[in-house]
């Protein structure tokens, strides 16, 4: 296979995974308001910075080597702020208080769920393997972690009626998203370095 039908290859399944996370963010960014849901709020916006990292690799495809890591860092960095608006977010609703509705939740996290593995298949059938590829792996294993995490809380609801598990997911969400971003910056930094080193 040449450099270029891969990239091509690569280019058409980054803007596969890119349509899903945004109709993704659009669907649980609806569901999460109507359903008074920290955790699907939190899951959307993770989905909101997810199709912008999918487009910066999709953009990063074919081109320089140290573009490629610069679109990387500016991935992590996207997922680090969309974690700390999260917290913000669940931090407003402890104090303000919610009432989320578990059947709307857990009924988003399934479709989540199946959308987010069908696009971790999806990558993992790109046969380049560089710093932006690595990062959406990251991306949509987190989003697969998390949907599992809403359904959970969505059950925990429904059975404690209080909306803490809610909360609580949020939270985690925040917390699996802040460890996404470091490790994407570390791999950046790492090929950065490996780079230099060859040279």
């Amino acid at each position: 296979m040449s450099v270029r039908t891969a990239q091509d290859g690569q280019r058409r399944i980054l803007l596969w995974v890119l349509v899903l996370n945004a109709a993704l963010f659009v669907g649980l960014g609806v569901a999460g308001w109507l359903a008074d849901s920290s955790a699907l709020l939190a899951n959307a916006a993770d989905n909101a910075s997810d199709s912008a990292v999918y487009l910066i690799s999709f953009l990063a495809v074919g081109r320089a080597f140290a573009w490629k890591t610069r679109a990387a860092r500016l991935s992590g960095v996207l997922l680090l702020l969309f974690a700390a608006g999260v917290l913000a977010d669940v931090l407003r609703r402890w104090l303000t208080g919610a009432e989320p509705l578990a059947p709307a939740m857990m009924a988003m996290a399934l479709v989540a769920a199946a959308v987010n593995l069908w696009c971790l298949v999806l990558l993992r059938k790109v046969k380049i393997d560089d710093v932006n590829m690595r990062a959406a792996e990251t991306f949509s294993f987190n989003d697969f972690i998390s949907n599992g995490g809403i359904l959970v809380a969505g059950g925990l609801v429904l059975w404690l009626g209080r909306a803490w598990p809610d909360l609580f997911v949020g939270g985690l969400v925040a917390v699996i998203a802040i460890k996404g971003g470091l490790e994407i910056l570390r791999d950046a930094a790492r090929t950065d370095s490996d780079k230099m080193s060859v040279r």
